[in-house]
């Protein structure tokens, strides 16, 4: 078998402003979106105003990050790319959503813990979910 081009000379962009490069975040992002995530956030979660802005835009962004499977704060540069802007209201820079993870304390994550409650309590009511516990771990089946 033979190669038809020369490999130095193959190059790839993924820049085109429809594509996604994980198509997975939309269903995900729209039933966030549909169970009231950024208005939870905007409701429950207090952050000092230096750093704490727009809260409720970036917890949805760095949740859709976790969900892409990055490595580190510098990966969520992956939500800036191709059409991602169109699901997220506004997304951030890796630095400045790892500046936003440092203002947290015990007590904000508390908060955030009491979104996720309501949050999957809402997931709950708008899809057919079961929680199934074990000793070492619970899971979530959901099914649209």
């Amino acid at each position: 078998m033979r190669v038809s081009h020369s490999p130095q000379l193959v190059a790839a962009a993924f820049d085109d402003p429809n594509l996604l490069s994980c198509a997975g975040l939309a269903p995900v992002v729209a039933l966030a979106h549909r169970c009231g995530l950024a208005e939870l956030v905007a409701d429950k979660l207090t952050l000092p105003a230096k750093g704490g802005v727009n809260a409720h835009l970036k917890i949805p962004a760095l949740i859709g990050g976790m969900v892409a499977g990055p490595d580190s704060i510098d990966d969520m540069d992956l939500l800036r790319h191709g059409g991602m802007d169109r699901l997220f209201g506004g997304v951030r820079a890796p630095s400045t959503l790892g500046t936003f993870l440092r203002i947290f304390t015990f007590g904000h994550v508390r908060q955030l813990d009491r979104v996720a409650a309501t949050m999957l309590a809402g997931l709950a009511s708008r899809t057919r979910c079961w929680l199934v516990a074990t000793r070492s771990r619970t899971s979530i089946s959901i099914t649209p």
